[in-house]
């Protein structure tokens, strides 16, 4: 694809990645994505804000063969999706100078073997003046990684953003046109992506509310023209009201796990409560890890494979530990043949989540009137904590 202009000497470049379907060879990518770059050309100097993967090089090449000179490679964010081309650039531009922020340099080089002589670090609030055009960059470490930051435009009043406010999209569109598909699109991003920092975010949502924003560019998917909308829906996921809300995550071999499994859903709904269920066999984890994004419970559905937990719900357990999200009550059901650790097990696996544990159910064999009745306590007990947090 041409590169293509957003405002006067200003341009987007890059990568639409139309057919992959994984990201990092963990996070399923069900509209593809895209890969960000900017230049920006001032009366004296020119500048490319980040880069994209090494593979994906000769695109970008490309699309800087009318671009005679590079005075500066901009780059807000190490990982290899923004940063992986970078030593090709300098091959290509030998006179341009690496800006990162000063716990970025250190980084890249351990990555990219970037020698020292090419970086030009900068601090919170320096500025880059490119006749006519001023870059200010604003350090917003963890979002996602400890060396991040993002850079102001001040004239065009533009923030690039990284993968700050970024969405996992492939599409022809520069511009978001349709925010109701972008906002899910932009949650599943920042469930799998920046829900474990989201006190840290807070703090960086703050610090960019100084700013006069006409224009969010992130380095995955679409711009924004309305920034106040990914701003806010931000805002609400950082710090939001839990909903009142149960997810399960569940596997069941022979159907005596999701036989209660239904049973908990029909008695939480009877008792006002709403439910999102995920079969763990066919699960996209990104619909998952949305999902927990607001959800005040969670409650894993589980048999017992030799002594433990099953694999996949075990992998439920990791996912929410590292994803950290704001749950409040946790509990466990599920069936067994002869005894096992399903609860020490999957207790074990969350040390992150600050949440209260209620009591599981846990049956021998397939589920009997006993087993349905302890279900329905369940429910109730977790309605009656809902209620206490004012959510039902």
């Amino acid at each position: 694809m041409n590169p293509r202009k957003i405002k006067d000497n200003i341009y987007w470049m890059g990568f639409v990645d139309w057919d992959s379907r994984l990201f990092d060879s963990l996070i399923p990518l069900p509209d593809g994505t895209s890969y960000n770059a900017f230049l920006v050309k001032g009366s004296e100097k020119t500048v490319l804000i980040d880069a994209v993967e090494e593979d994906l090089f000769y695109e970008l090449e490309g699309q800087l063969k009318n671009v005679g000179r590079l005075d500066y490679i901009i780059s807000l964010h190490a990982e290899q999706d923004h940063s992986g081309c970078i030593p090709k650039l300098l091959s290509m531009y030998p006179e341009a100078k690496l800006v990162t922020s000063p716990k970025a340099k250190k980084i890249l080089m351990d990555l990219l073997q970037v020698p020292e002589n090419a970086f030009v670090t900068v601090t919170d609030g320096e500025t880059l003046a490119l006749g006519g055009k001023t870059l200010e960059f604003i350090h917003t470490p963890w979002v996602h990684w400890p060396e991040t930051m993002v850079a102001y435009l001040r004239e065009d009043k533009i923030l690039f953003s990284c993968d700050f406010f970024g969405s996992h999209i492939a599409t022809s569109e520069l511009f978001v046109t349709d925010e109701g598909r972008v906002y899910e699109a932009a949650k599943r991003y920042y469930a799998e992506i920046m829900m474990p920092f989201r006190n840290v975010i807070k703090k960086n949502l703050e610090k960019i509310a100084a700013y006069d924003i006409e224009l969010i560019a992130p380095s995955h998917g679409q711009l924004y023209p309305r920034p106040s909308f990914i701003i806010e829906a931000q805002k609400e996921w950082v710090d939001g009201p839990l909903r009142n809300k149960v997810v399960i995550p569940y596997v069941s071999m022979h159907r005596s796990t999701s036989k209660m499994v239904d049973f908990l859903i029909g008695s939480l709904v009877d008792k006002g409560v709403n439910v999102e269920q995920f079969n763990l066999v066919v699960t996209d984890i990104g619909k998952l890890a949305i999902s927990l994004v607001d959800a005040a419970t969670i409650v894993v559905g589980t048999p017992t494979v030799l002594a433990g937990p099953h694999p996949d719900a075990v992998y439920a357990a990791f996912l929410a530990n590292a994803l950290r999200p704001p749950t409040r009550f946790l509990s466990i059901i599920g069936s067994y043949g002869w005894g096992g650790k399903t609860v020490e097990t999957l207790a074990g696996l969350i040390p992150n989540l600050k949440v209260e544990v209620i009591d599981p159910v846990l049956v021998k064999g397939a589920p009997t009137s006993e087993a349905f009745a302890a279900l329905d306590t369940l429910a109730a007990t977790i309605a009656a904590k809902h209620e206490e947090l004012g959510l039902a």
